[in-house]
């Protein structure tokens, strides 16, 4: 039998001292349009829908803190994910209306000395993570871009906003996925990018890894809830957009399932 650990439900400081640790997954399950309004730094939408593929998806050592309205509904997600055997499942008390009444920013580690080196090789202000130079690139997009899953961890340590797009509408998980990092998706998708992003040709980045033959990068977004459905603005999917036989099996596989392909990791 899975051995299963009770979930905890904590306070607003509770959750800021839990939101401290690197790789924590925040998922907000209120209805979709409050979710646009206002929600957690960082945080995954997730509803009955998607809720099968994000489990499917997600590693069971992953920290999980599940917020709602008030605190009521999170409690029942945060039931589901003990019940699959997650060693580390987070309610929170009051939701997401007690959070908003409690602003309080979580104290991101300053760049430190060799971060700061990095920035500025990169061309960024040293003492600024969130800072922009050509085609509206940030150090996280960058450091996506190069695999430098170190760099990535500090710089979300830091305070790097993985809901930063460029001037092409893509956030830093295109660009993971352009250079074949998987360790770097798991990082920027353990800190709440959305992985359905769409850019301004309303492409996302499953679509671009299904277009570019990269059935290894389509296996790993499909594991992670990547959408198949989502259309480009002439109106083609991934699935449309297959480059290769690999990719053509995941997708078609994907799309006539509810359950993601998982990729072993």
């Amino acid at each position: 039998m899975r051995q299963r650990t009770p979930y905890r439900c904590i306070d607003v400081d509770a959750a800021v001292d839990l939101l401290r640790r690197d790789g924590v997954l925040r998922l907000d399950v209120r209805d979709p349009s409050s979710f646009e309004n206002g929600r957690m730094d960082g945080a995954r939408h997730v509803s009955h829908a998607n809720l099968s593929a994000l489990i499917a998806g997600t590693a069971k050592a992953t920290p999980i803190l599940i917020y709602c309205y008030r605190g009521h509904a999170s409690r029942d997600y945060a039931q589901t994910f003990s019940d699959f055997g997650f060693a580390e499942v987070y309610s929170l008390d009051g939701g997401f209306e007690a959070w908003s009444k409690a602003p309080r920013a979580l104290d991101a580690a300053p760049p430190g000395p060799a971060l700061q080196r990095w920035l500025a090789a990169q061309g960024f202000p040293p003492g600024d993570v969130n800072a922009v130079i050509a085609n509206e690139t940030t150090p996280l997009m960058k450091a996506a871009h190069l695999g430098e899953s170190a760099i990535v961890r500090d710089l979300l340590a830091a305070g790097a906003r993985p809901e930063a797009r460029n001037a092409d509408g893509n956030n830093a998980l295109w660009l993971a996925c352009v250079g074949d990092h998987l360790e770097v998706i798991d990082l920027l998708v353990a800190a709440g990018i959305d992985v359905d992003n769409r850019n301004a040709n309303g492409a996302t980045a499953l679509m671009y890894a299904s277009s570019s033959g990269k059935a290894a990068v389509v296996a790993h977004l499909l594991a992670k809830g990547a959408d198949t459905a989502p259309e480009t603005l002439d109106g083609f999917t991934a699935l449309d957009m297959a480059a290769s036989m690999e990719c053509l099996t995941l997708l078609r596989r994907a799309s006539q399932s509810p359950y993601r392909v998982e990729t072993g990791s």
